[in-house]
């Protein structure tokens, strides 16, 4: 059901079936090191590029999630997943492997939320049994991507990211015991004149309080439903300006309930500027840490805003703005 102007609210309730959340070396030595599955000690799994390494990663997250739920391949009715990769190369070369109908998608670092939202739509009209969403990014290939080759070690500036090298994937039904999800807001898109590849944190905050404020005004609600709130992931210099724009927009959340998935995931590291990026962020934070705090009771009722940039190298060297996108979803307890 239509909420407001851009929400949905899910009268069906989706469940978590099972998730997932994979990360390499340098997140097995993050704080949330225990609340992921597996832990690769190499950042290649094996593979000959990084970009087939990024394609394991989700492939076997997938893999995991679907083990925990007991289910195959062709149990599931969709799979919806996205990344950073060309033409999101790492989702699609997955769903060749999994052989599951697949949609494909683009949201940046926002698609971890954009998949769940649309899986969960799936399935609140009647469309499918089960869902399974995922994503995905890999440093290497990213950095590579959209900025630098780690090897060329360049300087960053303190506004800099790290791209996660992690997947994250979500199996939800109909019927289970998990956490549920009662409604999503799209977020529309966002763009301030930020043209700064190393300062993503600043361009994706306004979409991130947008989406915020457009969630409460559809629902009907404040920041005090929620026990927990979190970002995803606009590192330290954003949610630091994302805060500055909740105040002057009259938006209260304290302190203990607002967070980010680029803060956390390696804490106080320095070597990370300013924080965590890449599609694999918010999806193994959540589907790890935040679903693992929920289970042990510690957190009834979340909201998760993954934020993304959606620039690519193409818009870069034509001196493109940087537009960005939020997207919302609830997650209670039963």
């Amino acid at each position: 059901m239509l909420r407001g102007r851009q929400s949905w609210q899910f009268d069906t309730k989706p469940v978590i079936v099972s998730t997932a959340a994979v990360g390499g070396s340098f997140e097995g030595k993050g704080p949330l090191a225990a609340d992921f599955d597996v832990i690769y000690d190499d950042i290649w799994l094996g593979q000959d590029s990084f970009e087939k390494a990024e394609q394991k990663l989700l492939e076997n997250a997938c893999h995991i999630a679907m083990d925990k739920a007991g289910l195959k391949p062709e149990d599931i009715t969709f799979f919806l997943s996205g990344d950073l990769m060309n033409q999101i190369i790492s989702s699609s070369f997955t769903a060749r492997s999994l052989g599951i109908p697949y949609l494909g998608l683009f949201g940046a670092c926002s698609s971890s939320m954009e998949g769940l939202a649309l899986a969960c739509k799936l399935l609140d009209n009647g469309g499918a049994n089960y869902v399974l969403a995922a994503t995905s990014s890999h440093n290497a290939a990213s950095e590579k991507q959209y900025r630098y080759p780690t090897e060329y070690g360049a300087q960053k500036p303190p506004t800099a990211q790290w791209t996660v090298t992690g997947a994250g994937a979500v199996i939800i039904g109909r019927e289970g015991t998990g956490p549920v999800i009662t409604g999503t807001t799209i977020g529309k898109v966002v763009d301030m004149g930020i043209s700064d590849p190393f300062n993503m944190g600043a361009a994706m905050a306004p979409a991130a309080v947008d989406t915020i404020e457009i969630h409460f005004n559809d629902f009907g609600i404040d920041a005090d439903y929620y026990d927990l709130i979190a970002t995803g992931d606009l590192g330290l210099t954003g949610y630091t300006i994302a805060k500055e724009l909740m105040k002057k927009r009259g938006i209260s959340i304290a302190d203990n309930v607002y967070t980010d998935c680029g803060i956390l995931i390696y804490g106080q590291n320095p070597l990370v500027f300013s924080g965590a990026s890449g599609c694999g962020c918010s999806a193994a934070v959540t589907y790890g840490h935040f679903l693992n705090r929920m289970k042990k009771g510690e957190i009834k009722k979340m909201l998760i805003v993954a934020t993304g940039a959606l620039l690519s190298p193409m818009s870069y060297q034509q001196k493109e703005t940087i537009p960005c996108i939020a997207h919302a979803v609830s997650f209670e307890i039963s």
